[in-house]
């Protein structure tokens, strides 16, 4: 079993940045690849960014990209959300996951390990 943990959520300003991490409790796991989720309260889960750990190919959702930047190091293993430009709209709780297998990046349903999460909350 594989927990993933996040850190650095908080409460911002609108237009500032925040970094959020993702620490695995195991250096090796069968994992191609790492994501971000996030949940607003009362919405879906849904998908934010990626990176594909052999490419170092990253992914991300129209509403963050160019504000956002995710990166990661599988040797150690950790994975890091960098958000710029934050908006009110960004608040949610965000969720690192971990995929195994060869769903498509975008559907939570392709990522087998989860974190619980850690709340951000951007206010204007």
């Amino acid at each position: 079993q594989v927990q993933l943990v996040e850190s650095g959520g908080g409460s911002v300003q609108a237009g500032d940045s925040l970094r959020l991490s993702c620490a695995a409790s195991r250096r090796t796991f069968s994992s191609n690849a790492m994501g971000w989720f996030r949940q607003a309260p009362g919405k879906e889960r849904v998908f934010v960014a990626a990176i594909f750990w052999t490419s170092n190919y990253t992914y991300y959702a129209h509403s963050v990209e160019g504000r956002f930047t995710v990166s990661g190091d599988k040797a150690v293993p950790t994975v890091h959300l960098q958000m710029n430009s934050l908006k009110v709209e960004d608040t949610a709780a965000y969720f690192c996951a971990s995929r195994g297998g060869s769903g498509h990046i975008m559907s939570p349903s392709s990522y087998n390990y989860w974190g619980k999460g850690t709340v951000v909350t951007v206010s204007s």
